[in-house]
């Protein structure tokens, strides 16, 4: 599935297909952090956004399923905590979509345990471009 083209992997397509279908259903605080360069990492990104209340959190699982469904035939290989829709964990291997309540993500912060990694910076609007900060 990599574009040999444009050199961009496998994992950066999920995770841009992954923002694509988040944006489309208006979550918030939307990140990418770029784990392949830390050994103990368990995926190569984190796809990262936050929801308003349960029902917009699910909302968005399903958008960002929706949206890889469709443009690769990919199935999350588990999606975890949907029945509570507060940290909704998609796994499809290479990366990992965290879909938080407000609340529980600043609870957990994701974004400061794995701050070795490198945020890439994305915008819905240029789905061509992937940039790492």
């Amino acid at each position: 599935m990599a574009n040999k083209k444009s050199n961009i992997t496998e994992s950066e397509i999920l995770a841009k297909l992954a923002v694509q279908g988040m944006d489309n259903k208006k979550a918030f605080d939307i990140r990418i952090l770029d784990l392949r360069d830390i050994p103990s990492a368990p995926t190569n990104m984190f796809v990262i956004c936050s929801g308003n209340v349960p029902s917009h959190v699910s909302a968005i699982c399903d958008g960002v399923f929706e949206t890889v469904k469709k443009a690769t035939g990919y199935n999350p290989h588990r999606i975890e905590g949907y029945d509570n829709a507060e940290w909704i964990l998609m796994d499809y291997f290479d990366i990992v979509v965290h879909i938080f309540l407000k609340d529980k993500r600043e609870h957990y912060r994701l974004e400061e345990l794995w701050a070795d990694g490198k945020e890439i910076n994305f915008s819905p609007e240029n789905s061509t471009t992937l940039k790492s900060k």
